[in-house]
């Protein structure tokens, strides 16, 4: 197992500081079932990525992924090369904790999501619900960048984000909507779309927030 902690280049300490404290607030005040991302079944993440007809050595990268169950499934599928970024140490810590022995077969890194470089290439970049937290424009474009080049030719990107119809705030924090046409316009200059679907997930408290998912692979 592998914890890797990356820092951020051009943004001020302060920044980062304040952005990595609220997620180790949410995450710590949080329990697992009860923050509004849970899935126990991450159900349209894993179709999607059963779309990619990835082999059990293909690299995966699941950025946000923190506590998310998405890793847990990918082992019990068979998959052995799985890296998971997310900003909150104390959320990589709780997926550490649930996985026990499983996690020393995972890259683990903690990394703000809008500018980190991944340590190699990869066959799957998933990213559910990390995205639409990076509002500015210039924030989106680097990440898009950042994604088409450590994903491998022909590699899959799965993104979902939440859509018009979804929220406009989430865990206290603005976020970025999108339709399938201006995610698709976005992703353009290096990907091109497979296909997009829109779902509505149903928090642990019963609220529906509408997602729009896209698979999309590097042209």
């Amino acid at each position: 197992m592998r914890l890797v902690i990356l820092g951020i280049m051009q943004k001020t300490p302060t920044t980062l500081k304040d952005r990595r404290a609220h997620w180790e607030r949410i995450y710590k005040t949080k329990g697992l079932e009860k923050a509004s991302w849970y899935q126990s079944v991450p159900t349209t993440s894993l179709e999607l990525t059963a779309e990619c007809e990835l082999g059990p050595d293909a690299s995966i990268i699941d950025v946000g992924g923190g506590d998310s169950l998405l890793t847990d499934h990918l082992l019990e599928l068979g998959h052995r090369d799985l890296t998971v970024v997310d900003i909150s140490e104390t959320a990589i810590d709780s997926a550490k904790k649930r996985l026990g022995k499983k996690a020393d077969q995972i890259t683990w890194i903690v990394a703000d999501a809008e500018r980190f470089f991944p340590p190699k290439s990869y066959d799957l970049w998933h990213d559910r619900a990390t995205f639409h937290f990076l509002t500015d424009e210039g924030e989106a474009k680097r990440y898009v960048q950042t994604a088409q080049r450590y994903l491998n030719k022909g590699g899959c990107l799965i993104i979902g984000t939440f859509s018009e119809k979804g929220p406009d705030t989430c865990s206290g924090l603005p976020v970025k909507q999108y339709s399938e046409s201006s995610l698709t316009e976005l992703f353009k200059p290096y990907f091109d779309k497979i296909q997009c679907e829109y779902i509505d997930h149903v928090t642990p408290s019963g609220n529906k927030q509408n997602f729009v998912f896209c698979l999309f692979k590097k042209s």
